[in-house]
């Protein structure tokens, strides 16, 4: 008999099916005999009765554990007092794998073990549907973010991790022994981005893994984590940018609802799709912050706090889950941020905040070589040794911009997710290592 799914059992009403999956409850009484089986689409109650059931299953159904793998011969029958409607009439059952007792993890609905020790038997972990749903929703925010990508004219670069340069903070880099020579696991893939928007491609992204080694113990931070990078050429303005990302946030909460409604009902997951994000330059955010008690220098970036204030104050003045602060100044954002004319003390960039929580950063960048090279020495920083990054500059390159967002906070923020380690199936922390 050929496999069935047990999310397509209702259509085999009456019929004589093969069903494979993992015991997530058993329940002996001394004639009948009930068993919630899971597979990767649901979970279904089956029931084995002294009499109907052969003889054999029902006596072998005693030594079954939970998270046992079996596979079932049943009849499927309507049962309108069960909450799916149906239920499996056990013929024959066949134990594939035994699970080991006791679990090291409790991994039903009702878990409270730690987020810590779930992430050491992750693969128990994921069993369960809420934990499963988080992942199946991650993998759509993918694919929906690389389809509008694609429909807007990007190009899908893999670029390299090990590296010798950083364009970021060379104190977060990663140092790696290879053959005897130091080099880097990559903190970002700007310079990557930027040379292949000079290469000719014009629009370019990347989803991959990014490393920081920033020693950050906090629910939003990782020393791994998987970026979305892209970056766009032929722009008049930093603005440019924002258009288009704000149209890729409506695009991905109008497709979520349409690819992963199931999910987002098991996670109890609703967003407003925004009709304009509000855009606020960093000075009007800090006169809104000063009414509420919170203070900031000129020269100075939010705190954590500060964004979640805000966060609170766009959602009850716009009615917006999400705000645009742009105008950032220039001692807190990169070398190669473009600045506005006349403004020496600003950049041409902006965070994107959901909720209260930064989930991107973007700029138009500087493409006038002198001019970056004269930004880069107020930085500290000397160009002439970057020779692969200052090479890009000097044989034409449009003016560009572009952004990067990480996916696991991204998920972490539309699925309200305290930790961000509940977004990533095996995370990278300062103390996590494995497995």
């Amino acid at each position: 008999m050929q496999r069935t799914l047990l999310k397509d059992l209702w259509e085999s009403r009456g019929k004589v099916v093969l069903i494979q999956g993992w015991v997530q409850e058993i329940r002996n009484l001394s004639k009948i005999k009930f068993l919630i089986l899971r597979d990767r689409s649901g979970d279904m109650q089956t029931l084995a009765l002294k009499g109907q059931t052969e003889e054999a299953s029902f006596t072998a159904m005693n030594e079954i554990t939970k998270e046992s793998v079996v596979e079932i011969v049943g009849t499927v029958k309507e049962n309108k007092e069960s909450h799916w409607g149906i239920e499996i009439l056990i013929k024959k059952i066949r134990l594939i794998s035994l699970a080991a007792t006791p679990l090291p993890v409790d991994n039903s609905d009702k878990s409270s073990t730690y987020i810590d020790k779930r992430i050491d038997h992750r693969f128990l972990d994921t069993r369960n549907r809420r934990v499963q749903a988080i992942f199946k929703v991650r993998g759509k925010i993918s694919k929906i973010i690389m389809n509008f990508l694609d429909k807007n004219g990007f190009t899908n670069i893999n670029t390299p991790k090990i590296t010798t340069i950083g364009v970021e903070s060379g104190a977060d880099l990663f140092e790696v022994d290879y053959f005897g020579k130091a080099v880097y696991l990559s903190q970002s893939p700007q310079l990557y981005k930027q040379m292949f928007v000079s290469g000719g491609f014009e629009r370019v992204y990347e989803i991959a893994p990014v490393f920081r080694a920033e020693k950050s113990h906090t629910t939003r931070h990782l020393t791994e984590f998987t970026g979305i990078d892209l970056e766009m050429g032929f722009i008049e303005d930093y603005t440019e940018v924002m258009d288009l990302i704000e149209e890729m946030i409506v695009d991905l909460l109008t497709n979520l609802k349409k690819e992963c409604p199931d999910e987002l009902k098991t996670l109890e997951i609703s967003h407003t799709i925004p009709k304009k994000i509000p855009r606020l330059t960093m000075e009007e955010a800090k006169v809104m912050l000063k009414a509420k008690g919170k203070k900031y220098g000129l020269g100075e970036d939010l705190d954590p706090e500060g964004e979640k204030l805000i966060g609170e104050i766009v959602k009850e003045k716009f009615g917006s889950e999400f705000v645009f602060l742009t105008l950032f100044p220039s001692e807190v954002r990169p070398f190669y941020h473009m600045k506005p004319e006349g403004k020496k003390n600003l950049t041409k960039s902006f965070d994107l905040l959901f909720n209260g929580v930064e989930i991107c950063t973007g700029a138009q960048r500087e493409h006038r070589f002198d001019i970056l090279k004269k930004q880069a020495q107020e930085k500290g920083i000397d160009l002439d040794k970057m020779e692969v990054y200052a090479e890009i500059f000097k044989y034409g390159i449009p003016p560009h911009g572009g952004v990067g967002f990480g996916l696991d906070r991204i998920t972490q923020r539309l699925l309200n997710l305290e930790n961000i380690r509940e977004a990533v199936l095996l995370p990278r922390d300062p103390i996590r290592n494995s497995p």
